[in-house]
């Protein structure tokens, strides 16, 4: 245990001073928020920021001060769309709070003017009333119903002006809550989101007894193909893939970037023969369209990918079902990439294939 922390403890310093040597290379600030950004980069803790990082020294060889700050704020800083949330949550409750104020001056105000009709009643209804109070009753009613309409005319306009606003507030908390389940690089659901939706369609699977499939997909030879081409072609693929994915299913279905290359889909109320209909699908167009590099025109060929697809089974869970539609793919990937292996047959175990 104790070689154990000591080979950790050498690593460690082996990340800051590789962290400290880019910061230098890119011309970063030497700043906690620089130090966390390339530190969390060489120890490759976050692939999504890892991406960026790539992708913006290709552009523009440097990462300024301001750059940092953003990179940090946004992968590596998770109090900033919390701090979005709590402020919108504030301005919903705040204005609750004058409406709950305004409803109760109304209320108040209706209660004032029940009382004064009711007086008015036991006036007229005096056997000493005469044609003069009659008139004198009249004119304070008509008073009275002059302000209460006036009343009822300010709270309307501040109603309407509150539903504007805890509207704007809902489609602020809305936007929040989205781009918390949204990969930044494809626009498509992330790891979070995929995570969520495969528990709940998972349980309601178990519960209602409906079919559920899972399709789990990876670029083939990505990695060599990032590495020949660059970070920003690299990142085309993937748009390309979940661009791809978009078109192949319904409305209703999830679709997520759940790793790197790693994307995933989940299919409700779909039995296997279905299922495999659409990961065919995905497959067949993904292979189907050429890849051009934006820069320069030139073609890049074509790409693959491999596909696994598990069933629900009575028992499964999240991840047990993940695990077969993983196993699923990697059988893919062993037995020569490009195809869809599902759980119909049994496979053996196997190694990890990159």
């Amino acid at each position: 245990m104790a070689d154990m922390s000591s080979a950790e403890l050498d690593r460690s310093f082996l990340f800051g001073q590789r962290a400290m040597e880019l910061m230098k290379a890119y011309r970063s600030p030497a700043t906690p928020r620089s130090y966390a950004v390339w530190y969390t980069y060489v120890a490759g803790l976050n692939p999504p920021l890892n991406e960026a990082i790539k992708r913006l020294t290709t552009e523009h060889g440097v990462l300024s001060e301001s750059t940092i700050d953003l990179l940090f704020e946004t992968y590596l800083d998770g109090k900033r769309l919390a701090c979005e949330t709590e402020r919108a949550s504030a301005g919903v409750l705040t204005e609750i709070e004058q409406i709950m104020e305004m409803l109760d001056a109304a209320l108040g105000s209706t209660a004032r003017y029940g009382a004064s009709l009711q007086a008015f009643s036991q006036d007229l209804a005096a056997p000493a009333v005469n044609r003069a109070r009659v008139r004198e009753i009249v004119s304070s009613l008509v008073v009275t119903t002059r302000d209460v309409a006036a009343n009822n005319r300010t709270l309307e306009a501040r109603m309407r002006e509150s539903r504007t606003e805890i509207e704007t507030l809902r489609e602020t908390l809305e936007a929040v809550r989205v781009e918390s389940l949204t990969d930044p690089l494809t626009g498509i659901g992330n790891r979070k989101h995929f995570e969520e939706m495969l528990h709940k369609a998972v349980d309601h699977a178990a519960v209602q007894g409906q079919p559920l499939c899972l399709v789990v997909l990876d670029i083939d030879h990505f990695k060599r193909f990032n590495d020949l081409y660059g970070h920003l072609t690299g990142d085309q693929v993937l748009r390309l893939v979940a661009l791809t994915m978009r078109e192949c299913v319904e409305a209703r279905t999830t679709i997520a970037r759940f790793g790197g290359e790693e994307f995933g889909i989940i299919l409700p109320d779909c039995d296997r023969f279905d299922a495999r209909e659409v990961a065919e699908k995905v497959r067949t167009s993904v292979m189907g369209r050429e890849l051009v590099k934006r820069s320069t025109g030139e073609s890049l060929g074509r790409i693959t990918i491999s596909v696994g697809l598990a069933v629900y089974r009575r028992g499964d869970t999240a991840v047990s079902l993940l695990e077969r539609a993983d196993h699923c793919m990697f059988t893919a990937k062993r037995s020569g990439r490009n195809r869809v292996v599902d759980d119909a047959v049994a496979v053996d175990t196997m190694n990890d294939v990159a």
